[in-house]
């Protein structure tokens, strides 16, 4: 899928939140589908003419955020809007106690 993502290196954000933003905003508004494969890191860095590690960056921002989800060797997928993480509700240790 080739996307139409654009850094500027002159603006003061990251060039890995400029790059989350804009795959964020695709994926929320539908023009990456759920299930819709993300280009790999190689790809979309070469597009965008920036290092492999700040795709790398916005992908794991993406994952954190519940957005996308690795499919191993596959490459990443966007996640279903349901599907964010929840966080846990164990306390803390994550271990529940009976008595």
């Amino acid at each position: 899928m080739k996307t139409n993502i654009r850094v500027n290196r002159k603006r003061p954000e990251s060039l890995t939140k400029q790059i989350t933003d804009q795959l964020s905003g695709l994926i929320e508004s539908g023009v990456m589908t759920v299930g819709s494969y993300l280009p790999s890191e190689r790809d979309l860095a070469k597009q965008v003419k920036v290092a492999r590690n700040v795709v790398r960056g916005s992908y794991d921002a993406l994952m954190r955020a519940g957005k996308i989800q690795s499919e191993g060797r596959k490459g990443r997928t966007v996640r279903a809007a349901s599907g964010k993480k929840r966080s846990g509700s164990k306390g803390a240790g994550g271990k529940s106690r009976k008595k």
